[in-house]
């Protein structure tokens, strides 16, 4: 967009912000959020665009040592200020070791990117969900495999999402009970 140009905002009334405005005009910060599905071999990876309508889903990131490396080279190309890792409780709402896990990975994640905010938030059945999306999609057992966990980090970033808006709108309940952003 060309320096000084106007773009609309996605609210339903008639609003427009400068490029670099920190709020949108639902009085919200407009920000660049990741999710990231984190697994003991690969990590899924989504981002939403500038007005956090839309979750597009990235490449999966190998968790080959470079793991940090590579999210902290994606943050920096795409503006990324908050982060979202999907935390895998129990469906009694218990954590277990894979929770345990997650919390150490995201515990170096802020050592390397202190600059960024990280935040837990509850993924439940978002594996799940992608493994049918795929297979309903007609994806083989294959593809399923090598797109899941980029395909759980979108559907992870799309419920933080839609929770985020439902808390701006002061919809509490249908955000779950939870803060603006069901953040656990």
């Amino acid at each position: 967009m060309p320096p000084g140009a106007e773009r609309a905002c996605a609210a339903s009334e008639a609003c427009y912000n400068r490029p670099g405005d920190a709020r949108d005009c639902r009085g919200g910060e407009v920000l660049i959020i990741m999710a990231l599905d984190y697994g003991e071999r690969r990590i899924g990876a989504a981002v939403c665009d500038e007005l956090e309508i839309a979750a597009h889903a990235l490449s999966t990131i190998a968790c080959d040592g470079g793991e940090q490396e590579t999210i902290a080279s994606i943050v920096l190309e795409r503006g990324v200020e908050r982060i979202v890792v999907g935390l895998p409780l129990r469906m009694d709402g218990k954590e277990g070791v894979a929770s345990r896990r997650v919390r150490g990975f995201v515990k170096r994640l802020r050592r390397r990117l202190p600059e960024v905010e990280i935040a837990l938030t509850d993924e439940r059945l978002s594996s799940a969900q992608a493994h049918g999306a795929l297979s309903q999609m007609g994806a083989s057992m294959r593809q399923r495999r090598s797109n899941v966990d980029r395909m759980a980090a979108q559907i992870i970033l799309e419920r933080y999402l839609a929770r985020r808006r439902s808390a701006a709108r002061g919809d509490h309940e249908a955000a779950g009970g939870a803060d603006d952003s069901g953040v656990v």
